[in-house]
């Protein structure tokens, strides 16, 4: 029973499940306005539903048409206000990453500066 407890404990699934709530909840924010997008381009240039395209009379792909607009529009939404200040964000928060220097660089600059302390 402790390792089930030390598992559910452990931060990366707490994280993790706090991710699942917030996004959760988000959906719905990002579902909303998403819609409130697709409304938008229906009363400038027409209807963005093309539920009941068929071309030619083959098949009905409008749902997915309507799907991909949508995802499209979903996707555009995530990556300009999520995934673009987040990374803006990290950038401004995080130390820049040591250069890593090979061993015989890291040799000559300890005998250089060796020598600059004798002389």
């Amino acid at each position: 029973m402790k390792g089930f407890k030390d598992f559910i404990m452990r931060g990366n699934l707490v994280e993790l499940a706090v991710a699942f709530i917030i996004a959760t909840s988000f959906a719905a924010v990002v579902t909303a306005f998403t819609e409130v997008v697709l409304e938008a381009i229906a009363k400038a240039g027409g209807a963005p539903n093309f539920d009941e395209w068929a071309p030619g009379g083959f098949t009905s792909v409008g749902p997915f048409l309507t799907a991909l607009v949508a995802f499209v529009i979903l996707a555009f939404i995530v990556y300009f206000f999520i995934v673009k200040p987040y990374e803006a964000a990290k950038a401004r928060f995080t130390k820049p990453a040591e250069e890593d220097v090979d061993e015989n660089t890291q040799l000559l600059r300890e005998i250089r500066d060796s020598l600059r302390g004798r002389g």
